[in-house]
């Protein structure tokens, strides 16, 4: 699913979410600088492998700001562009700060338990969207009447859908748990974190409540 704008204007100007997108780009740019042997030694460094997590403890947070190709970053960056400036606006910038890392590392630590018992644990977890998934649990409990506007590949044709949050959030978690099982026998090779996806978003809205500036 392809988002693309949501109906729900924003109050104030979310200065976090957008550093966090600046931040995810200037270390994607700093990646493909490197040659092949350094890139791999710098994910390894500040990738989160769950095997190695005591050594390098910093992983469960830097692991965030790295990624894997360019789809990887325009879509995780498109996702949080979308959505996180109103779940920013809802807690406010301080909160959104701590929020944002909570959600991926939770999001981390649900996907090495199952690297650990059903996977790889050497295999080192890069990426934002399972902070972005927290972002999508706390929107989705938010705003589950907002308007999202975006398209759904179908073949190679692209759908246009303007749906409330509840149903496009609600179909994209579905997805990532659909996945997550059909795909966990082959967790050991790698490939797409799902179910950091699936603990950051519920780390997001089952926390929403507790985060909400506006129950004070």
């Amino acid at each position: 699913m392809i988002p693309i704008r949501d109906l729900n204007p924003s109050r104030t100007f979310a200065v976090i979410n957008l550093l966090i997108i600046l931040t995810c780009i200037a270390v994607w740019i700093y990646e493909i600088t490197l040659p092949l042997p350094l890139l791999d030694a710098f994910i390894y460094t500040y990738g989160f492998v769950p095997a190695e997590f005591w050594e390098r403890p910093w992983s469960l947070i830097t692991h965030m700001f790295l990624h894997g190709g360019w789809l990887h970053i325009i879509g995780n960056m498109l996702y949080l562009w979308v959505f996180g400036d109103n779940v920013e606006d809802r807690l406010g910038h301080t909160k959104y700060v701590a929020f944002y890392i909570l959600s991926g590392i939770f999001a981390a630590l649900l996907q090495g338990f199952v690297a650990l018992m059903f996977g790889n644990p050497y295999i080192p977890l890069i990426g934002a969207s399972g902070a972005i998934a927290g972002v999508l649990g706390a929107y989705m409990y938010y705003y589950p009447h907002a308007r999202v506007f975006g398209f759904i590949p179908a073949f190679i044709f692209l759908i246009p859908v303007e749906w409330p949050a509840a149903v496009f959030i609600g179909f994209w978690f579905l997805y990532q748990i659909i996945n997550g099982l059909l795909f966990l026998p082959f967790a050991h090779m790698g490939g797409v974190a799902w179910f950091a996806h699936i603990g950051g978003f519920l780390f997001g809205y089952l926390t929403a409540p507790l985060w909400d500036k506006r129950r004070y």
